[in-house]
């Protein structure tokens, strides 16, 4: 590969800031000059920017008065592949160059000075005595070649407590000494024995070995049936990335799935790779994003934004679930982390595989017409058998009025706690009731800054807006009519429920595992560890609880509302619920013993209900793929929503109206456009929001139009209009 360009000592260069400007901006190259894609601190106006040297200076700011770059980071400079992918990320999202690079720049204390820590090496003493313990921290040493740990580390890489680590040292088998604090990774072992894969899983991993061996760039849908053992075929997929000297990236859609697949990483290449995400400390960020761009860390577990870190060589993308919404970020820059693991895969000659028992119509559209391959894992790992699946006709159920737990699901459940086993109550609601509403004169309890009812939180005591996070106690008397004693919870949420399941098996211990009940991740975690290790009867979860966790003792799954998901209008209502029920039941019958499903409906013959217990999947895509390719949407059509906001709703509708009529640019394309219309959501901490919709043809060039159509427009006072391509949601 050429060596990036190098300016010389006060030779004119174009710097890109992370501040929010709409050029790059010139500068003079500091002592010693610098390269193309060095990180550097410069001067703006009073203060001191980051920035990165994106090319040669504009040459239209007088050379005399040209400010000089302050410094050169002591950071790997950015890769000619990620200027080049944050630069196609902006144009593809319509985002400002300078929010894409604040993105990848996302590592606090970047421009600190190194700070210190003790670490530990190989001494040249021996311990006045051998003991198992002391033996096995030694090897771990020799093993990685003498290679500086941190004591906790070195004690956990060893097995064994911190005062055998502290004995060594003592004792001169070990020495400390002062190292910067953002250190390599250890070292991860492809060559681990793994575990025994059955012959659909052998056939995948081959498949996927010979595609990162290739080199080349491809994208590969990895579909199996829940607990059919995707993880540990696409951990194959990692192991050949590391023997080829690439590094791999692992994205899931949940922190709290974090430390199981932690273990098992570590269970199968001997160290534990690097974590990106909110739950990590900011210095652990920092060694990240760091060692990640000199390429001593060979894996990285992340968030979607561990995307848009420095790599050195990324030979291998796993996006886990794939279909998950939690990949598509809906603040800030919109983007969707599936989409751009593609991309970013294209620019670097890397590998996707996109992991999913249910996946999205988009992949599997892609699959479907080749371009991507697709592998397919059709049964469950080990003994487990799928769990069978049935419906409960809620309108042939006795259910007394305020109460949820059909019948016939009790009794299913009382079966599993006389057998020593879990049953899983799933509701995708948090709180504790969705509404307050006055019995006296009928007000519901709104958000005062956004247009949303408040949720009844009753753990917190207190009333929440899911929009703004806002909050207020519940009121004595309603704050309309101001009649006391009348104001009561309407319908069911996670903690309401939990309250009727306390009732119905009083000597049962139930766990609620929703995220908003949790102070922190690693209090999250904790509480599915001890799930998972049988210290609950009854479990109750929201949407948390289908992403992945694996409950040996869990044998049945109660979907209290099957459909909650199917109301509305937004075009991926059916295929959102056809995966949380597919997902959430496969959480059911993952061991030896079998699973059992049952989902309260009042719609059972609705035919995604009825797509869900058949488990004819092929068939649901197919109708479903039907559906958008008549109407023109996506996968087959194109989207965007526009977004508009602003404290004065009047001049939000004067700027949608204004754009409404000022539409050439989107008609020369025979795009249509739909709006100005106030969102469902219609305020927001105060802003009023507004929103446009543009469908446009598959191949229609749908970005430069846009471009063009909003480029005329200026924002005055707080007005804003973002742009949301291939929106996820219409809220």
């Amino acid at each position: 590969m050429n060596e990036p360009e190098f300016f010389q000592q006060g030779e004119r260069l174009g710097v890109l800031t992370t501040q929010p400007l709409d050029r790059v901006l010139d500068y003079r190259a500091p002592e010693g000059g610098c390269f193309r894609g060095a990180f550097v601190e410069v001067p703006l106006g009073p203060r001191k920017v980051l920035g990165v040297v994106w090319g040669r200076g504009a040459g239209d700011f007088e050379a005399s008065k040209l400010r000089a770059v302050i410094r050169v980071l002591d950071v790997a400079p950015m890769r000619e592949e990620m200027r080049a992918f944050l630069t196609k990320a902006a144009d593809y999202t319509l985002t400002p160059l300078p929010q894409m690079l604040r993105l990848a720049t996302r590592a606090p204390g970047l421009s600190d000075p190194p700070s210190m820590r003790k670490v530990l090496r190989l001494g040249e003493g021996a311990p006045d005595r051998m003991t198992d313990a002391r033996q096995k921290v030694l090897a771990v040493m020799e093993e990685f070649g003498g290679l500086a740990f941190t004591p906790k580390e070195l004690a956990d890489m060893a097995g064994v407590t911190a005062s055998v680590v502290k004995g060594l040292v003592k004792q001169g088998a070990l020495r400390e000494e002062e190292a910067p604090r953002d250190l390599p990774y250890p070292p991860l072992n492809p060559d681990l024995p793994s575990k025994d894969l059955t012959e659909d899983q052998a056939t995948a991993a081959r498949a996927l070995d010979r595609a990162v061996h290739s080199g080349r760039y491809g994208t590969t849908l990895l579909k199996g049936v829940t607990g059919s053992g995707k993880t540990e075929v696409y951990l194959e997929a990692v192991a050949s990335a590391l023997r080829k000297g690439r590094q791999a990236l692992v994205l899931l859609p949940e922190i709290a799935l974090t430390a199981e697949f932690l273990k098992r990483v570590e269970a199968r290449f001997g160290a534990t790779p690097a974590e990106w995400h909110s739950g990590a400390t900011m210095t652990e960020r920092r060694r990240v994003w760091k060692m990640v761009g000199q390429g001593k860390a060979q894996l990285v577990i992340g968030a979607r934004s561990a995307l848009f870190l420095p790599y050195r060589d990324l030979g291998l993308i796993i996006v886990d679930e794939e279909h998950d919404t939690s990949y598509k970020q809906e603040d800030g820059v919109l983007y969707n982390a599936r989409d751009m693991s593609v991309l970013r895969a294209a620019m670097c000659s890397a590998q996707v595989v996109l992991a999913s028992a249910t996946p999205s119509l988009e992949t599997w559209a892609n699959a479907d017409n080749g371009k991507y391959t697709r592998l397919n894992l059709t049964s469950r790992f080990g003994t487990s058998v799928l769990p069978e699946m049935r419906a409960i006709d809620m309108r042939d159920e006795d259910l007394p009025t305020g109460t949820w737990i059909s019948p016939k699901l009790k009794q299913a459940m009382t079966l599993r706690i006389e057998r020593g086993e879990q049953s899983l109550l799933f509701l995708n609601r948090r709180g504790f009731a969705p509404l307050t509403i006055c019995r006296a004169c009928g007000a519901q309890v709104a958000c005062d800054n956004c247009d949303a009812r408040m949720v009844e939180h009753r753990f917190m005591k207190r009333l929440m807006c899911h929009q703004c996070g806002d909050t207020k106690p519940v009121p004595e008397a309603c704050p309309t009519c101001e009649v006391e004693g009348k104001m009561a919870p309407v319908g069911p949420g996670i903690e309401r429920l939990g309250e009727e399941a306390a009732a119905l098996f009083p000597e049962a211990r139930i766990a609620v595992l929703s995220s908003d009940l949790f102070g922190s991740a690693r209090a999250l975690k904790q509480r599915i560890e001890e799930i998972a290790a049988g210290e609950a009867d009854i479990i109750l979860g929201t949407q948390l609880v289908a992403k992945g966790h694996n409950f040996p003792l869990l044998t049945l799954v109660g979907v209290i509302d099957a459909d909650l998901g199917l109301q509305g209008s937004d075009l991926r209502a059916g295929e959102r619920t056809f995966q949380l029920m597919r997902q959430v039941a496969g959480r059911a019958g993952r061991a030896e013993r079998p699973g059992e499903a049952l989902l309260q409906s009042f719609q059972p013959e609705h035919p995604v209900i009825r797509a869900i217990l058949s488990g004819d999947e092929e068939e649901f895509w197919r109708a479903e793929a039907e559906q958008r390719r008549i109407a023109g949407v996506p996968p087959y059509g194109r989207m965007a929503g526009i977004i508009l906001s602003g404290t004065d709703l009047a001049q939000v509708f004067d700027l949608g109206n204004a754009l409404a009529r000022n539409n050439r640019p989107l008609i020369d394309i025979n795009a249509m456009l739909y709006g100005p219309a106030p969102a469902p959501i219609a305020r927001v901490r105060g802003r009023h929001r507004v929103r446009m919709l543009i469908k446009a043809e598959k191949g229609a060039p749908l970005q430069d139009a846009i471009a063009r159509w909003i480029k005329p427009f200026r924002m005055k006072g707080d007005l804003r209009l973002s742009v949301d391509i291939d929106p996820q949601n219409f809220f």
